[in-house]
């Protein structure tokens, strides 16, 4: 009887478990973790990378809205450039006091620059556009431009 312990791990002496405890599987996987975590890590502090923000982008029937959180950001320090068919997210999160690198534990927050720009699924009026900020959730409302909205064509005699 094969348990199903056997089949998922594989045994001490056999083919697979040499090649995954090899030298070399070691030093591969250890590589790929280092490239993975240059890729996803963070701007460092006084760094001239610009973070960048999450966001949620959802629709009603009348709106397309961008959602992000960006606590600890003034209103005054936040840009919005819309078109008809995207939408960009400019600001700066200030940095209340001085903190030496060496006096940091954990350095995770992001302070400085960060920006977003998204493609909307759907024109948009830029003229019509409005946010607010409540809670550290900046919520920008993009009224659509309704295309599929049927106009009545009367027929003139010739």
């Amino acid at each position: 009887m094969i348990l199903k312990e056997q089949v998922l791990r594989p045994q001490y002496g056999s083919p697979t478990y040499e090649v995954n405890n090899s030298g070399i599987m070691k030093v591969m996987r250890r590589k790929k973790y280092e490239e993975y975590e240059e890729e996803s890590s963070l701007p460092v502090l006084g760094s001239d990378i610009e973070g960048q923000l999450t966001i949620d982008v959802y629709q009603t029937e009348e709106e397309i809205i961008v959602e992000s959180t960006i606590a600890g950001v003034e209103p005054d320090d936040i840009e919005i450039d819309a078109t008809s068919d995207s939408v960009t997210i400019r600001g700066e999160r200030q940095k209340s006091m001085d903190v030496t690198e060496a006096d940091y534990f954990y350095q995770e927050c992001f302070w400085g620059r960060f920006s977003r720009s998204v493609i909307l699924p759907q024109e948009v009026d830029p003229d019509k556009a409005y946010s607010s900020l409540k809670n550290g959730v900046l919520t920008v409302h993009l009224p659509k431009i309704n295309k599929d909205r049927a106009r009545k064509i009367s027929v003139k005699k010739s």
